[in-house]
């Protein structure tokens, strides 16, 4: 593993951490799109369903299972725990215009037409825009709380790192894989707006928000 791959896990944890803690501690969702996080916790269990067929090291295994367990908590949190925090009114992204495409990309563009290698292929497109929920909830409420703002960067530079991580691979390892680099780069273009107002506004002390 190179130092790539490790600080882009670490910033994704990161981002998962700080969504968790901002839930627990001001006992409220306010701003946090369940939709999106429906979406992270469908790609988690279908992409780590090899967890049952395949082992390749503690680190990963548990990587594994901590991801698919906080995805699941993460929505438990925003629709049952403290649903009546959760802002319905403004979270209101169509999703099924996000799965039915990519499982459709999934079924057609695949390395190997088997049922496993369909749902990791689906997990990948799906997860390159599965922050878009969220991103449309901050646009049409004007603006997120710093914390929220902190998690959507953490998640946009674990992107951003997995990058160098696959230019890195591909100069030492030979690896070139084009449906998870194409993703990779279609999720982190996602964000490029996102990482400007951040740098210019979040880190300066401003709120964040996004244009409408």
């Amino acid at each position: 593993m190179n130092i790539f791959r490790f600080l882009g896990d670490l910033s994704h944890l990161l981002a998962i951490i700080l969504l968790l803690v901002k839930m627990w501690k001001s006992r409220s969702c306010a701003g946090i799109s369940g939709k999106s996080q429906i979406l992270f916790a469908i790609v988690f269990t279908t992409r780590y369903l090899d967890l049952y067929t395949h082992f390749i090291s503690v680190y990963n295994t548990v990587m594994k299972v901590v991801y698919i367990v906080c995805s699941y908590a993460t929505v438990w949190m925003i629709y049952s725990k403290f649903k009546a925090t959760y802002d319905g009114n403004h979270d209101t992204f169509r999703v099924e215009f996000l799965i039915i495409p990519t499982a459709l990309l999934a079924f057609l563009v695949n390395h190997v037409f088997a049922p496993l290698e369909i749902l990791w292929t689906f997990s990948i497109y799906l997860e390159s825009v599965a922050i878009l929920p969220q991103l449309f909830m901050v646009s049409k409420t004007g603006e997120a709380e710093s914390i929220t703002s902190h998690y959507l960067f953490a998640l946009g530079l674990y992107r951003a790192l997995y990058i160098f991580n696959w230019i890195w691979r591909y100069y030492y390892d030979s690896f070139f894989d084009l449906i998870v680099i194409g993703a990779g780069i279609v999720q982190t273009i996602l964000y490029c707006d996102f990482f400007y107002l951040y740098i210019t506004k979040v880190l300066k002390g401003k709120k964040l928000s996004l244009p409408a």
